[in-house]
């Protein structure tokens, strides 16, 4: 068994905050604040966060530019003795890539129960068929982490809105002196406000604070 459900010691607790400091990067950004750290020796050596848009990269996720620079400083794309914290659980192409790094732990935060591939939706960590394992450790600042993205998801919902009826104003506006109107203009509010509408519909639930037992 590789999951391991336990209290956070202090040392857990100090890093993820550290990763909830580089989430607030993301938030910066407009992307999805999901923030990383990778420690080793008791001292970070590495930090990532969510920028898939800013970078147009699909695979730009805070766990992965935290892995590249790893390494790098490291000189080796194995990283054995080495623990990573995120804030969200990690999804299937990021949970694939820390064990062919050959890390020693993963401790993430808020659990996602839309791409969550450490337990949510799947479990690869746990996974018998493959030839790597990390030790898991689950909910470390869990209420934190979650509340970040609630907050942030709540944010990006209300300025969708504000930019809909915007737009909704603009198509009503008659015609200028050129002939031309203003559902161009209407488009372009939405599509200024940066916001990924299909994102926000699928990720309702994401970053959601588990029950206490």
């Amino acid at each position: 068994m590789t999951t391991a459900m336990t209290e956070a010691g202090a040392a857990d607790i100090a890093f993820m905050r550290l990763a909830l400091d580089q989430a607030q990067n993301a938030w910066l950004l407009g992307e999805v604040p999901v923030g990383a750290v990778i420690v080793h020796q008791g001292r970070v050596i590495a930090t990532g966060y969510n920028r898939p848009i800013s970078d147009s990269d699909p695979t730009a996720h805070a766990e992965i530019i935290a892995l590249r620079q790893a390494a790098s400083l490291l000189g080796n794309y194995r990283l054995p003795g080495c623990t990573l914290y995120v804030t969200l659980e990690p999804c299937a192409m990021c949970a694939m890539a820390l064990m062919h790094a050959r890390l020693d732990r993963v401790v993430f935060g808020a659990h996602d129960p839309k791409t969550g591939a450490a337990g949510s939706v799947l479990n690869l960590f746990d996974e018998p068929r493959l030839n790597h394992h990390c030790v898991l450790h689950a909910d470390v600042e869990a209420e934190s982490c979650g509340r970040l993205l609630q907050d942030f998801f709540r944010e990006r919902r209300s300025q969708l809105r504000q930019a809909r009826d915007a737009a909704a104003v603009d198509r009503a506006t008659p015609a200028d002196a050129d002939g031309d109107v203003g559902s161009e203009d209407a488009e372009s509010r939405v599509h200024a406000t940066g916001i990924d509408v299909q994102h926000l519909d699928e990720a309702g639930d994401v970053g959601a604070i588990p029950p206490q037992a």
